[in-house]
């Protein structure tokens, strides 16, 4: 699928998210420097529309223009409005409160009453969720982590173990814990946590990449989790952990697959406005637009067939890397001392490395695009 593709709406959206990414890449050398000094940006129209377009329809504080309605109805439609946004700067983008990836949990595993406390708690435009799967010795494989759900004499459970590279781990109100009931993949489940709480501890961590995500550490050493807190309980016991919430994992997949690629185009931009004959830009931008190309495809992949986990994947490995390649091609192009004297592409720079490790490492994408499929060896 090409822009030419698109429908009079996602263009139109399209063009409104563009025009949102000039007020955004303004405000990004001020949270890169200063990231807890964020709040004082939360009420500019650009994020709190895009707060409130990230929300669902019936928890919504305000209406949203007619142009942005296309932005939650599919996959595809935030494929591209995540480009364009990015496009200004991703690092604001992981800096302003709303729903993020713990809405996408909560959706895809809440129940009425969980999903009206989630939204609820973030109506005053100032609360930040997270979403805490990482551990410090089990990186982004999730089916190996080791934080225990343990059964409460008094009811519910007690919620142990250390997650770490989440965000907003110190700031957040509310948000998603990921953990285990049993030794086994299916006992892996989801709860909703609202902080602070008594046996909870976060810190933020030294980042030097979406500084203004506060990405941190979370530490629970028996924080009670009540019954009516566990996700999925009233769907079937294959779709109530990890494996039910793999559809809402893809969807943010291809999100920051389009971040990544977002990213890509605005260090392009950069450097074509500086140099505008810079070697090899011509390939770039061809590379570019196969991209975009290759992730519209794969958001309307994901909207007909969501559970499938090697689309996204493939996209997600694909614009990282080009991502990367892309910040040693402008250090080239732009010539020696170009990070010193580009604060904006040397902040880039350093943002792009951390879509490696967001929902999944390259290595662990290599086992979902191709798993082991080595011939078994029979016995004689």
């Amino acid at each position: 699928m090409t822009g030419r593709d698109l429908d009079p709406a996602l263009r139109e959206l399209r063009d409104t998210c563009r025009q949102i990414a000039r007020d955004l890449r303004s405000r990004a050398l001020a949270v890169d420097a200063d990231p807890d000094d964020v709040s004082r940006h939360l009420d500019a129209p650009s994020l709190t529309l895009l707060r409130t377009a990230s929300t669902p329809k019936r928890f919504r504080q305000e209406d949203l223009p007619l142009r942005f309605a296309e932005y939650t109805d599919s996959c595809l439609a935030r494929a591209l409005a995540n480009v364009e946004l990015a496009r200004g700067d991703a690092g604001i983008l992981s800096a302003n409160t709303g729903p993020s990836l713990a809405g996408l949990a909560v959706d895809a595993l809440g129940d009425e009453a969980q999903r009206e406390l989630f939204y609820r708690a973030l109506a005053d435009g100032r609360t930040w969720t997270f979403f805490a799967m990482t551990e410090p010795d089990r990186g982004s494989d999730a089916t190996a982590l080791t934080s225990r759900f343990e059964p409460d004499p008094g009811g519910g459970h007690r919620l142990t173990g250390t997650k770490r590279y989440v965000a907003n781990a110190a700031r957040g109100s509310i948000g998603v814990v990921f953990a285990r009931t049993g030794p086994t993949a299916l006992s892996i489940r989801a709860a909703l946590v609202q902080c602070p709480v008594p046996g909870f501890s976060g810190h933020a961590l030294d980042m030097i990449g979406l500084r203004g995500a506060r990405f941190g550490e979370m530490r629970f050493d028996g924080v009670r989790v009540p019954e009516e807190m566990l996700l999925g309980r009233h769907l079937p016991t294959s779709q109530r952990g990890i494996w039910g919430a793999g559809r809402a994992f893809n969807v943010m997949r291809v999100q920051i697959a389009a971040q990544a690629l977002g990213l890509a185009f605005a260090i392009s931009d950069y450097v074509l406005e500086h140099r505008p004959r810079s070697p090899g830009a011509e390939l770039i931008s061809a590379r570019l637009a196969a991209a975009r190309e290759l992730l519209y495809d794969v958001a309307v992949a994901v909207d007909r067939a969501p559970g499938d986990p090697r689309p996204p994947s493939i996209v997600k490995l694909h614009t990282t890397a080009l991502a990367v390649e892309l910040t040693r091609w402008a250090e080239r192009a732009l010539g020696a001392g170009s990070l010193l004297e580009h604060p904006l592409l040397e902040k880039w720079c350093r943002d792009v490395c951390a879509f490696e490790f967001m929902d999944g490492t390259g290595n662990i994408l290599r086992l979902h695009i191709a798993p082991d499929t080595a011939p078994v060896r029979e016995e004689r």
